[in-house]
């Protein structure tokens, strides 16, 4: 039998499905408006490139907390299962201990209609084999007795079968409620995080950036797939892993390409021109050949963040210390994740030299 209690986990268990249902239901016909954790509320749409990577990386991370949350979870879904099992172990043996008892009870009654002789409990006094009627009154009192006892071990026993039987169906409902809340959640950031990401590549290719240029696919300009690439090697990065940006031939990790395009709209809104990039990523076969063509001037091979796709390299103005460009990126470039670093201004002196840090987009 169930009880309140669980019979209410079920059905919240049962309404949460439906609306993650219907989110899903709404998608496919073309609604791609967020939604939050019960997928109904809409959530508001980013205005910039730069809000649309953090949100795209944050709805991504949500995914991976939620995640990490249900492998914890799941040890605790494995201890309640272990009391589960126990629970149906303990009612197995209350159902064997009931029969048990009822056992002597059956006998009796087996016995008491299955007599000819017998008449009701007539069979249990002597008919003339010298026994006293007072002894034979006796020992069916004692039976009486025993009856009793059998009777209430039974009623006992059937209330602890009902109660072994209801902590059971109670923990598996909590284990089904707590599964369908995460996956319910999982979902619902996928698909947020899904429809940022495809909102991302939209606007690059507005912005004139060729997304899928030499067929690298669209998943190198997806910032959630950022803590992949960082686990290559410096200057060994993958070209499906390497954004382009809107200018020709230059590419960098995909978090500091949507940051770097931000910047780059609003560069052109104060002077009228994109930035001029001289180079952005750094093969390590290039690292190499820059190191030996300038030395004192360029980063060990294999050191560089020109390697990791996350500096760039800046002319058009830019590369002269304290020019209006350059002054304009160092007020400005902060607010799209990128630093001239307190090296670049001495050691080497290299006023061209800009990084995108992460540390500091992530704030953004």
């Amino acid at each position: 039998m169930s009880s309140p209690r669980s019979a209410g986990l079920i059905a919240v268990v049962m309404v949460m499905t439906s609306l993650v249902g219907g989110a899903t239901a709404g998608a496919a016909h073309g609604d791609t408006a967020p939604r939050n954790a019960l997928g109904v509320v809409p959530l508001k749409a980013p205005a910039n490139l730069t809000e649309l990577r953090r949100e795209a990386q944050k709805a991504f991370k949500g995914i991976e907390d939620a995640n990490r949350t249900l492998k914890a979870r799941q040890k605790q879904f494995d201890a309640l299962q272990k009391q589960v099992t126990t629970k149906l172990t303990q009612l197995q043996a209350a159902n064997q201990q009931l029969a048990k008892v009822r056992r002597p009870l059956s006998e009796i009654v087996e016995y008491v209609y299955q007599d000819p002789t017998a008449n009701g409990m007539g069979a249990f006094f002597p008919t003339g084999d010298g026994t006293h009627p007072l002894r034979a009154l006796s020992d069916v009192n004692h039976m009486v007795a025993g009856q009793n006892n059998v009777v209430s071990d039974a009623g006992k026993l059937l209330q602890e079968r009902e109660r072994l039987a209801t902590e059971a169906q109670e923990l598996r409902a909590e284990n089904l409620l707590q599964e369908a809340q995460l996956d319910a959640e999982i979902d619902t950031l996928r698909t947020r995080s899904a429809a940022l990401v495809k909102s991302l590549t939209r606007a690059l290719v507005k912005l004139g950036v060729k997304v899928n240029a030499n067929n690298r696919g669209t998943g190198a300009c997806d910032p959630t797939r950022v803590d992949l690439a960082a686990q290559f090697p410096n200057g060994l990065l993958p070209r499906g892993y390497l954004c382009p940006l809107p200018q020709k031939g230059e590419e960098l990790r995909a978090d500091a390409a949507i940051a770097f395009a931000d910047l780059n709209v609003a560069y052109k809104q104060r002077f009228g021109t994109p930035i001029c990039i001289s180079d952005s990523y750094r093969s390590l076969s290039e690292q190499q050949a820059v190191y030996y063509q300038r030395p004192g001037l360029a980063a060990t091979p294999g050191k560089s963040n020109h390697g990791l796709g996350m500096a760039v390299d800046l002319c058009g103005g830019v590369q002269i210390f304290r020019s209006a460009q350059f002054n304009w990126l160092e007020a400005n470039s902060k607010r799209y994740g990128f630093i001239h670093p307190d090296w670049a201004y001495s050691s080497p002196f290299e006023p061209w030299h800009w990084e995108y840090d992460p540390k500091v987009g992530s704030l953004l």
